[in-house]
């Protein structure tokens, strides 16, 4: 709970500047949000400080060591695959359910901005600048991942892996609370419905940085598939009807139709107990917080 406080307290202080003037607009809008994702770190620092286990952070947290080399890498790889299908499956769900306006017959868009390279080199250099840009922001991701997958996750566990996957993405969603209730991500969202879309964007998206952090029981594959999920993010445009508004509330995956299938791959792995192991020790203290 003060995990979760601090995290929250500290966002609404970093992000201060945009609501006293200039919101999304204002000039640091960038500097300013990448401030704010270090904000988890700097919480789940500061109570393990109070636990007096700031000795051990980097293990508990899973920076440091790689306890198994192999999953390890495997992870990383997953890192990179899992957020660009996230992102792109969502794209097919949200045309078929009518909600996305997508043009998945004439690709007008991304024949427009191919060229004559084509379509195929134009995506493969897309991929290159997406892994590219992923690894540039992998240092602002782990600012927040080291404080929802690396600090809380473990410490939800204990309550089973549907709680923690729906503790950890409502916490997740609800940290976002400065930017999106000015307009970020959900710029059509009235009042705090923007916050709940997040909300529930993250739970289904935190599933999977979740699972990365127990099957490698390290934090870096989660980093990595936050910084490569922020950076694909524009793909969608390239699948879009030329012109249309895109309400996010309903279609990507930042919409309800980009979770279904998500959905029920997380219903599939928690039949098998894909998220049931503890990815570190536990990170609590017999001893009483010190003042």
């Amino acid at each position: 709970m003060l995990f979760c406080l601090l995290s929250m307290i500290l966002a609404w202080i970093v992000a201060m500047p945009l609501w006293l003037g200039g919101g999304l607009a204002h000039p640091s809008f960038r500097w300013i949000a990448l401030a704010m994702m270090i904000t988890p770190s700097i919480a789940a620092v500061i109570v393990a400080s109070l636990e007096g286990k700031l000795g051990k952070f980097f293990e508990h947290v899973g920076m440091w060591p790689v306890r198994r080399p192999w999953r390890f890498i495997t992870a990383m790889l997953l890192g990179i695959l899992i957020p660009v299908f996230l992102i792109l499956q969502a794209v097919f769900v949200g045309s078929w359910l009518g909600v996305f306006p997508g043009d998945l017959q004439n690709f007008t868009i991304l024949k427009i901005v191919s060229g004559e390279d084509g379509i195929g080199h134009y995506l493969a250099d897309q991929g290159g600048l997406i892994l590219v840009a992923g690894l540039m922001n992998l240092l602002p991701a782990l600012g927040e991942e080291v404080g929802w997958r690396g600090w809380l996750w473990p410490r939800l566990q204990p309550m089973g892996q549907l709680p923690a996957i729906l503790i950890s993405g409502i916490v997740w969603g609800i940290w976002h609370a400065p930017l999106i209730l000015l307009g970020y991500n959900y710029p059509l969202a009235d009042g705090a419905w923007g916050v709940v879309s997040m909300c529930g964007m993250c739970v289904v998206v935190g599933a999977f940085f979740a699972w990365l952090r127990t099957f490698s029981q390290s934090v870096w594959p989660a980093a990595l598939a936050h910084a490569i999920f922020n950076a694909s993010a524009g793909l969608v445009s390239l699948f879009m009807v030329i012109g249309v508004i895109l309400d996010t509330q309903k279609a990507s995956i930042l919409g309800w139709s980009g979770w279904i299938l998500p959905a029920i791959l997380i219903a599939v792995m928690l039949s098998v107990r894909a998220f049931g192991e503890p990815a570190t020790p536990r990170l609590s203290t017999d001893r009483p917080i010190r003042s």
